[in-house]
């Protein structure tokens, strides 16, 4: 029988989980699915926004493959470095499966940079979705404005939380500490900025068009930036996922201003060069204004305009890190693969293989993972018949709780949504996530009696 340890639980993980257990191949193989959280789903979980409750009902869809009767999910385990050795986990299973991600952020390389008041968009995410890794910080505190760095999804989803009330937050699963702050803050000018044309954006048109609907909330497009992009003044050629972002913008520009009290503002043709200081915090970013430069980027012009923000979330993209005892391609950001089979100095690695983020970068959208882990399945599965030659335990958990795991099982990870229900229910909302390791630890441990 073939055993296969998956690690990350997050769409591409279990996607590779149900690929292995719904295939007729290879009969019975069996999968644990290992998370360094005591919670599954991943980023479906942890980076979804609250506000966008269709997505993140895809968590059913996941639920089900976890609960298949030949998948194991084993939260609280920490593969590599202070946890369980790559190499071991390779001792316990026939194969082993990377599904990680891409866990760090891009920088920008500008001065300022690290000044208090400036975050990555990742970490603000992190706040607001309860992950228990997150900075204890109150992002919106004493800020007034806010500049987002960056034109893609995330970018637009950190926008529209810092633009949404309360009333329209407390229904979400967002932890409450967050909520309180959100509620609290003074934040009334938004400006998110990209240093290419709107043509070039990054963001989906259905994400784009939210940010128009949110309440007392005006979004401010200045048509002279739009009109810089060759694409919004002649989009005949465009693709038509960009066409539709420019006449979405192309109606905001139009549209005389609503008088909201709060203000989003669409920037595009600004590259940030530093980031200003006022009292030992930022207080503005500095940009340069660029133009297209014929070839698909952009070039600087030498002119500078300063934008005032007490916060600042750079959403630059995302970049794989090094894993304990797996090459990596310092310039891809991704461990080097042949359909999914880990290279170890251009050779084929036996029983070692990748799939997600990690293997191809982070590009495309949670469905994009489905057909990634797929070919590394079949990959896997080609393989199978030298790797069942080699002895692995019977039951790797069994050895695991021997040499002093405690992973947290399925039932415990039923128990902590039992435990956000019951403390959204105290609050007079729905479900409200645990913010922190104690009290998701604690609460996976309520299902260890007998």
């Amino acid at each position: 029988m073939l055993h296969v340890a998956v690690v990350g639980s997050g769409p591409s993980g279990v996607y590779t989980a149900q690929s292995l257990v719904q295939q007729s191949q290879v009969p019975g193989v069996r999968v644990d699915v290992l998370d360094r959280l005591p919670c599954p789903y991943g980023l479906v979980r942890y980076g979804v926004a609250p506000d966008h409750e269709k997505i993140k009902s895809l968590q059913n869809n996941l639920r089900t493959v976890l609960e298949h009767e030949r998948v194991r999910f084993l939260g609280g385990v920490r593969v590599g470095p202070d946890g369980l050795p790559a190499a071991r986990l390779r001792e316990l299973y026939h194969a082993v499966v990377y599904c990680v991600g891409a866990a760090a952020d891009r920088r920008l390389g500008v001065p300022g940079e690290e000044l208090p008041g400036s975050w990555s968009a990742t970490e603000f995410v992190s706040w607001y979705s309860a992950h228990p890794d997150a900075a204890a910080d109150r992002f919106v505190l004493g800020a007034r404005a806010a500049v987002v760095i960056g034109v893609g999804n995330v970018a637009v989803d950190v926008t529209r939380i810092l633009a949404r009330g309360a009333a329209e937050l407390s229904p979400t699963d967002m932890p409450q500490a967050a909520l309180s702050a959100l509620a609290e803050s003074h934040v009334r000018e938004i400006h998110m900025v990209g240093r290419r044309g709107p043509s070039q954006a990054r963001f989906t048109t259905k994400e784009l068009r939210e940010l128009g609907g949110l309440p007392d909330t005006e979004v401010v497009v200045d048509p002279e930036e739009l009109a810089l992009d060759p694409g919004y003044t002649d989009p005949a050629g465009l693709p038509s996922a960009q066409r539709r972002n420019v006449e979405v913008l192309r109606g905001w520009a139009e549209r005389p201003p609503l008088g909201a009290s709060r203000r989003i503002r669409l920037r595009f043709f600004l590259r940030p060069v530093e980031l200003l200081p006022e009292a030992g915090r930022v207080d503005a970013v500095r940009f340069e204004r660029t133009v297209p430069d014929g070839h698909g980027g952009v070039t600087g012009t030498g002119r500078y305009e300063d934008i005032e923000a007490q916060l600042v979330l750079r959403s630059v993209g995302y970049r794989g890190v090094p894993l304990d005892g797996l090459p990596f391609d310092a310039d891809r950001g991704t461990v080097p693969h042949l359909a999914g089979r880990v290279l170890r100095d251009g050779s084929v690695a036996p029983g070692e293989y990748v799939a997600g983020w990690i293997k191809r970068g982070p590009t495309g959208v949670i469905g994009t993972n489905r057909p990634c882990a797929k070919e590394t399945v079949t990959s896997l599965l080609e393989d199978a018949p030298a790797l069942v030659r080699r002895e692995v335990p019977d039951d790797p958990l069994a050895v695991l709780r021997a040499e002093g795991l405690r992973p947290v099982e399925w039932a415990g990870w039923q128990a902590i949504e039992r435990a956000e229900a019951e403390l959204g229910a105290s609050l007079g909302r729905g479900v409200v996530k645990l913010p922190d390791w104690r009290s998701l630890m604690e609460a996976a441990r309520q299902d260890s009696a007998p």
